[in-house]
């Protein structure tokens, strides 16, 4: 990620990566709380004949335009040896091209009073410029001079490496509890979700420039692209300049891999202890989740708001306030185009022991295995995540980003338009029964991360 800001998404999958190393953080945020409604966003949606899909949303109450590029590849896509590369390719688009000076991207940009930004997940990449509406053209120009024109030489990938390896250091390393999600996915999984966006600096280290470029005639192709835009545009004029930029860019050439998902069953337990240099042990959680594309996607974000969604949830109220057994609780749903987590955290308080913080835990995870939620809190939750739905799509960046994800994994953009029809559709019957189906112990990876004066002090 180039800038790390935090966009939430109405999925909850954008920069999982650093969400979880601001979990303490996250936790403290109060929830909106007021009834939604979701207004209807009119779009247009085409694919130009090189394979770019292209989506267009107008709306003319604001003088900005978003630009945004969604990429379908990310760590997912790599190889056991070769990983790191989608989230490194997240950097090196903003190295230059044949046009464009070296780190010269981001001058256009904020020369032009907009923003940009870019991340990478497990499953897809995504670059965006926040523009005013009359700086359209440098917008697309920019993007697709990354399709066209990427300088990809030694001095740029060797420039990026010292980049992301510093990032790794800062948000990773040196980040307590930093190393979470890392040692989560590498016990959750086997296959290609087995290893996070960061990837291996060794890996990072020892690839040739010619697997760099192999990477990137593979995968970053119009073919394997959604052009997202949403301000105030016009759409005639836009699509002209849409057609003089990326028309005549060729398709790719290769065709784009998709790892096999078939991801086997957990069948028993996973419990391990990971020493770091932090002051209060922590406890995690991790229970192997649906995709993101199953029918029971919606009931099982209920239930994960229901855990810990703001001062009144579960692990808040009782785990926390109650019992004052941690000082941070969360639970974060991780969804996948091909699997998902449901990572339940949790910062011990002074003198608490993590045997104690996890039986704490288990319990409230229990009543959701055994009792339908009370309709009140039901409705408070639904509340809740209505306005999150609303409040993500409040924005021009947020529409555009939106609109892509759907088209990209649901294969349908209008879904935008139905989310709340489909929280309002989840019952809590169907919530239980995602909780007894999923919230098992013989479905999870439990971490306890522990203070390295411990280790020291045990001899090992």
């Amino acid at each position: 990620m180039l800038i790390h800001t935090f966009h939430k998404s109405r999925r909850h999958r954008n920069s999982a990566l650093w969400l979880m190393m601001s979990l303490p953080i996250l936790c403290l945020l109060h929830p909106q709380q007021a009834g939604a409604q979701q207004h209807l966003i009119r779009f247009e949606k085409y694919q130009l004949p090189n394979g770019l899909t292209v989506i267009l949303h107008r709306d003319t109450t604001v003088p900005v335009v978003a630009v945004t590029m969604m990429y379908h590849v990310g760590s997912k896509n790599e190889t056991p040896g070769l990983t790191g590369f989608a989230h490194f390719f997240e950097h090196l688009m903003f190295e230059g091209s044949e046009y464009i000076p070296r780190k010269s991207f981001e001058k256009y940009i904020t020369n032009a009073g907009g923003s940009y930004n870019a991340n990478t997940t497990q499953d897809r990449t995504f670059f965006y410029e926040v523009l005013p509406s009359n700086q359209l053209a440098l917008g697309l120009w920019l993007e697709s001079e990354r399709l066209l024109h990427l300088k990809i030489d030694s001095i740029g990938v060797n420039t990026q490496r010292e980049v992301v390896k510093e990032e790794k250091r800062l948000r990773v390393d040196n980040q307590p509890y930093g190393t979470i999600f890392i040692e989560v996915l590498k016990r959750a999984f086997s296959g290609p979700y087995h290893w996070s966006p960061i990837g291996s600096m060794d890996d990072i280290n020892r690839a040739q420039l010619g697997q760099f470029l192999q990477f990137y005639h593979t995968y970053y192709v119009p073919n394997n692209a959604i052009l997202s835009i949403a301000g105030n545009i016009e759409i005639d004029s836009t699509k002209k300049l849409i057609q003089a930029y990326f028309g005549s860019i060729p398709k790719g050439k290769t065709p784009i891999p998709r790892p096999d998902p078939n991801e086997p069953p957990l069948t028993h337990e996973i419990k391990d202890t990971i020493y770091d240099h932090i002051q209060l042990p922590a406890v995690i959680e991790a229970y192997r989740m649906p995709k993101e594309t199953s029918p029971e996607y919606y009931a099982a974000q209920v239930l994960a708001t229901a855990l810990s969604g703001g001062p009144s949830s579960r692990l808040n109220t009782v785990v926390k306030d109650q019992k004052q057994l941690a000082v941070a609780v969360a639970s974060i749903p991780y969804f996948n185009e091909d699997a998902g987590l449901l990572i339940n955290y949790a910062i011990a308080n002074m003198h608490v022991n993590p045997d104690s913080l996890q039986q704490a835990m288990d319990q409230e995870v229990h009543k959701l295995t055994t009792q339908l939620l009370p309709e009140k809190e039901f409705e408070k939750i639904m509340n809740q995540i209505q306005t999150d739905v609303v409040s993500s799509n409040s924005t021009m960046l947020g529409i555009a980003e939106s609109l892509a994800d759907y088209q990209m994994f649901f294969g349908d953009a209008n879904l935008i338009n139905q989310q709340l029809q489909k929280y309002q559709q989840v019952t809590r019957e169907e919530v239980l029964q995602v909780a007894k189906k999923y919230l098992r112990p013989d479905n999870r990876v439990v971490l306890y991360y522990l203070p390295i004066s411990q280790k020291q002090a045990a001899g090992e």
